[in-house]
């Protein structure tokens, strides 16, 4: 009976789709949220406990002035790296470089703009 269990299980992990992907919508929620707010706009639970407020990741003017590799490299190395807030944590330990490619382009859909103009 125990071996007829154990090659179920086995036959089931086989057949089972392999682990899904996280979004960059995913890790937004996972990893930025708590700071940023469920909207982007920089209203996150945290923010009372914080000395400097998130930045606001709709604000398509604020946003427009930040480069896709200055957001990579914030995103990656946390706030020091770019000269902001210590309170911003490097995530490069915890999202692959795809990952935070991927951020990046969220971020350019919260913002609904562009580097250098909306």
């Amino acid at each position: 009976m125990d071996n007829k269990f154990a090659l179920m299980a086995a036959l089931l992990l086989l057949v089972a789709p392999a682990h899904a992907k996280e979004t960059a919508a995913d890790n937004y929620r996972a990893y930025c949220e708590q700071c940023h707010g469920t909207q982007g706009n920089g209203t996150g639970v945290n923010v009372r406990d914080m000395s400097v407020v998130p930045r606001d990741h709709t604000d398509a003017r604020e946003m427009s002035a930040r480069s896709d590799e200055t957001l990579f490299k914030v995103i990656k190395e946390g706030g020091m790296s770019i000269s902001k807030s210590v309170l911003m944590p490097p995530w490069g330990g915890t999202l692959t470089d795809e990952e935070i490619h991927d951020m990046v382009q969220h971020l350019r859909m919260l913002c609904k703009c562009k580097f250098g103009g909306s």
